[in-house]
């Protein structure tokens, strides 16, 4: 490999300190990226061209380039091969530092993980060499009959899967005929909107609440009604007020996202009250219901529908790898057919080798096994970030403690959350801005920051707060508002996002 590729040397087989051939291939290529010998954008051979340029099996190139890729080094694009990300996750080993008082600007990439992305589970902590076994078997395996159009609601065996893993681990009894795989969250999104919506129907959103779904419903034509939450969840009482015709609600009931209460049990059944006399779909996204540090996870409100009322989402990007972009619906009768007709056309469901895999995944008890060790390693991490915040004991933040979620959130005062943010991106981190899920600032604007420790090691959460710190004060520095709302305004750029239009739109 050239510059666009650099040459491995080859890798050693008889000294145990060089570590298994899969290490020293995943090292070789992550230091090839962190030099800049592999630039942005550079096309690594395919995993048979390197296996035979390293001599080594191509099982080996797979798992090592899956690891690469769960970590945002590389990414791959299909038939047209695997590349490094664009632009590079961190900056070239060697490069010089900048001074504290003007620290360097970091690569924009927003697959690499820094310290307080929120929206990311422990993807280092992944089981990576088996799903690359799980994944390999089933590219192996693959039959001349998988060549041709396969189910578009999905794979038999892994809507068997989340049927039984939903029964026991979030109290959802369904069949397998009425689950329905998507591509994550996202692609439900677009498979209920194109199914079952019209333009212009009115649907129940919290406030605050998840803006790229919001923003997501805002680009099918759906007119939003910002229901603000309290300390008991979604405020149905005031969401019959704003919109008593609504088709839709959105809710995030088991952690409510981004503030993190559970919808209480009185307002779960007067949600399902509402919606079964109005005739409305609740769809629940259920985006991180495995994780509750203080006890055992909360049953899904699909639980309590007796009506067929609720669609439930479920995802595994919070539970396995975002990357992997695999969801699942759990789908009432009255809501099945509209469904399958348009995944057969514009929504199908996504490659067979990677529902196989992750039906195997489920099946032989991976999963389960994963989610068990990430809740005892997001109890550590959550532990040591709230550690080093109490340490920090900074007038300008306090901390909001919940049962569940891979977030913590702080409020903020005295200064803005979006300048904030821009001032730790400057600093390598990745906090998010509580005002940008808000809608609607009628009863007063909320800031705050989201800081997501489920990617942040113990051991580096000291550092990391201490460089939020160093955020905060600069954003607090006399003159260093050069405009919250064009701070606030770049960071929803950044996400690729539009701004929020106003009262008319939520009303």
């Amino acid at each position: 490999m050239t510059r666009r590729g650099a040459r491995l040397l080859p890798l050693r087989r008889r000294q145990r300190s060089a570590g298994t051939l899969q290490a020293q291939l995943y090292d070789r290529i992550r230091q090839a990226i962190l030099s800049g010998a592999l630039s942005s954008g550079a096309r690594l051979p395919s995993a048979r061209a390197m296996a035979l340029e390293a001599g080594i099996s191509r099982g080996t190139v797979d798992a090592a380039y899956a690891r690469l890729s769960v970590e945002g080094f590389l990414v791959t694009r299909g038939a047209a091969g695997t590349f490094v990300t664009t632009p590079l996750p961190i900056p070239p080993l060697g490069a010089s530092a900048a001074p504290p008082e003007q620290p360097r600007l970091p690569p924009r990439a927003r697959a690499a993980l820094r310290p307080f992305q929120v929206g990311v589970p422990a993807v280092d902590a992944f089981p990576v060499a088996t799903w690359s076994r799980l994944l390999g078997r089933h590219a192996r395996r693959a039959r001349a009959g998988d060549l041709a159009h396969a189910d578009p609601c999905g794979e038999r065996a892994l809507r068997e899967a989340i049927a039984a893993h939903l029964a026991v681990s979030r109290g959802v009894v369904t069949r397998a005929e009425q689950v329905m795989i998507t591509g994550g969250y996202h692609g439900a999104l677009g498979l209920l909107v194109h199914a079952l919506a019209r333009p212009g129907d009115r649907a129940w959103f919290e406030d605050p609440g998840y803006h790229r779904a919001r923003a997501a419903l805002e680009l099918a034509g759906l007119r939003l009604a910002a229901v603000p939450v309290d300390a008991e969840g979604l405020d149905v009482a005031r969401g019959a007020a704003l919109a008593p015709r609504a088709r839709f609600v959105f809710v995030t009931p088991s952690h409510q996202m981004p503030l993190g209460m559970a919808l209480s049990l009185p307002r779960r059944l007067a949600l399902l009250a509402w919606a079964r006399g109005a005739g409305a779909w609740v769809i629940e996204d259920d985006y991180d219901g495995e994780f509750q540090r203080a006890s055992a996870p909360l049953p899904a409100l699909k639980s309590l529908d007796d009506q067929g009322r609720v669609i439930y989402a479920g995802t595994f990007s919070k539970s396995m790898f975002p990357a992997l972009r695999l969801g699942f619906l759990v789908v009432p009768s009255g809501a099945q057919d509209a469904l399958a007709r348009v995944a057969s056309v514009l929504h199908p469901a996504p490659s067979l080798a990677v529902q196989r895999a992750a039906a195997d995944f489920l099946g032989e008890g991976h999963f389960a096994r994963h989610v068990r060790r990430m809740r005892a390693l997001y109890a550590e991490r959550h532990a040591a970030l709230s550690r080093a915040l109490e340490e920090l004991s900074s007038p300008h933040l306090q901390i909001e403690q919940r049962a569940s979620g891979l977030h913590l959130i702080a409020r903020l005062t005295g200064a803005r959350d979006a300048e904030v943010v821009e001032r730790a991106d400057l600093l390598g981190l990745a906090p998010g801005a509580l005002s940008s899920y808000q809608a609607c600032a009628a009863t007063g604007r909320i800031e705050g920051l989201l800081l997501g420790f489920a990617p942040l090691p113990a051991a580096r959460a000291r550092q990391a707060v201490h460089r939020l710190a160093q955020a905060i004060e600069q954003a607090l520095a006399p003159g260093s508002t050069r405009g919250a709302g064009a701070a606030q305004e770049a960071s929803r750029r950044r996400s690729g996002l539009s701004p929020w239009r106003g009262p008319s739109r939520s009303t």
